[in-house]
Parts: C-alpha cells; structure tokens; sequence
C-alpha cells in the first residue's frame, strides 16, 4: 500500500504533433529548455543512432517481424527507436520544421522520382 505503482498504457494512433506537445512540456518542466539547441539535440540523437545501431551490429540480416528475438529484446529495440524518433521531433519543432507536412511532401517528391515499375 502507498505504493506507487506504473501503469502500462498501450498508446495507439499519436499523432506527431501530441509527442511534441508532450517532449515541449517535459523540457519546460525540468528546465532543460536552455539546452535544447538544434546542435545539442541532433548530437544527442546521433548517439541514440548509435545505441540502436549496436543492437543490430553483430546479428547479420535479420527476418522481418524478428522471429527469432526475446521478447526483452523487442522492448529494447523499442525504446531505443523512440528516443532516435523523439529526438527528431523535438530537434524539428526547435528548427520550426512541421515534421509531418515535411514528411508527406518528401513522400510525394520521392513518387515523382521513383514512379512505380510498369510491367508489360
């Protein structure tokens, strides 16, 4: 009793705009706004690049959907993935880039470059 205890709530469906609010509100809570240049941020994301790098650095290629890895495994990809991603979001609204709107117009340049193979 009295304990407090973490409750793990499988978030589905959030938008990039909710993470950035939410990474805006940590930052401003802990005063760590003065930290959070764009150099700061993306050196830091580079070494969470790296983190998630080792993961896969001695496995070879791996199957899709990673079969044949422990469940605890899949966690740690998990985590290391969000903070490459959250890094990224926070490193795009320091740099006044709306992340998704660059993200969807990248997608359409990238269907003009790369139209789909016509088979005959």
């Amino acid at each position: 009793m009295g304990e407090e205890k973490i409750v793990e709530e499988r978030v589905t469906d959030t938008s990039l705009k909710e993470l950035s609010k939410k990474l805006e509100e940590f930052a401003k809570a802990r005063d760590w706004e003065k930290y959070h240049s764009p150099r700061n941020l993306l050196l830091a994301m580079v070494g969470e690049v790296g983190e998630l790098s080792e993961i896969f650095q001695w496995r070879g290629e791996v199957d899709k959907g990673l079969p044949n890895w422990e469940e605890s495994e899949k966690e740690h990809l998990g985590e290391e993935l969000s903070d490459v991603l959250l890094y990224l979001i926070r490193l795009a609204d320091i740099c006044g880039i709306d992340l998704g709107d660059a993200a969807s117009k990248k997608i359409l340049k990238n269907e003009i470059k790369y139209p789909p193979l016509k088979l005959f």
